[in-house]
């Protein structure tokens, strides 16, 4: 993704500065006592991510109506506009980096240079896999965390316990830290079991997140572009992970094997 001035998914070319990548797993031994005791609800979360991706709409160049891209998304994901509980709303960047992201709001960002190198089914899990992050509370938590980022929350301005509003420089800020957010390994494994789940349900072959998975795992060899890197950051063990779902598709006689598993050399959106 253009590297946002000062700002997820699945993974640039303003130059900005860089936010400090946020482990959740370990937030909570990191952050002030002040930021500790401030109350943030699930409405909290659902506004920020709004300011967030309102911020990231606008400093990125999105996908119009009629774009090959958007017809793409919205012929494989349009009727999953109400999923699981969850009202969601589409865009794809246009954009290098390959990721995507799911917010608190509903909103689904995808970035188009993923949907070059995924096929249909390994964008399905992909995408499945984000929402689980929703579902899972996880990405309230990566919310929580870049807010207090962008707020330089501290003792002496938690005094209240709520959530303030932030200026634009600071939504900004929030907008990249959420970004560059990772998830603990337990909350990665939830959201690759919901993915594996909602792929079965609707019955889309599972196979998808497996192929998805091994495609990063190509992709990191040896790769040092910037556009592969926030994908193998917040989604590691590529590798372990497509065994993983290998291991239960073959349990649930859903396996199917893809044969070789390789990165296209054209484009898959046309």
């Amino acid at each position: 993704m253009k590297k946002m001035t000062i700002c997820l998914l699945f993974l640039g070319t303003l130059n900005a500065v860089s936010a400090q990548k946020i482990n959740l797993g370990k937030a909570a031994g990191v952050v002030s006592k002040g930021a500790k005791a401030l109350t943030f609800t699930n409405e909290d979360a659902i506004k920020l991510s709004k300011e967030s991706v309102d911020w990231m709409d606008k400093n990125n160049p999105v996908a119009g109506p009629k774009d090959p891209y958007t017809v793409r998304l919205n012929k494989l994901f349009g009727k999953h506009k109400s999923q699981d509980g969850l009202a969601l709303n589409y865009k794809v960047y246009k954009v290098k980096d390959i990721n995507a992201f799911a917010c608190a709001d509903g909103s689904v960002r995808v970035f188009s240079s993923l949907m070059d190198i995924m096929t249909d089914d390994e964008i399905l899990a992909v995408i499945g896999h984000e929402i689980g992050h929703v579902k899972n509370q996880d990405t309230k938590d990566a919310m929580k965390a870049a807010y207090m980022k962008a707020a330089a929350l501290d003792a002496a301005s938690t005094a209240s316990g709520t959530v303030a509003a932030l200026n634009d420089s600071q939504v900004g800020k929030m907008a990249n830290a959420f970004l560059d957010a990772s998830h603990s390994k337990k909350q990665e494994s939830e959201a690759d079991t919901y993915s594996y789940d909602f792929m079965k349900a609707n019955n889309y072959n599972v196979v998808g997140a497996y192929s998805a998975f091994k495609k990063l795992a190509l992709l990191s060899e040896g790769s040092t572009q910037t556009g592969f890197e926030k994908m193998f950051n917040s989604h590691p063990d590529s590798e372990k992970r497509a065994q993983a779902i290998k291991k239960r598709a073959e349990k649930d006689g859903l396996w199917k094997d893809p044969g070789t598993i390789s990165i296209p050399k054209t484009k898959l959106t046309k």
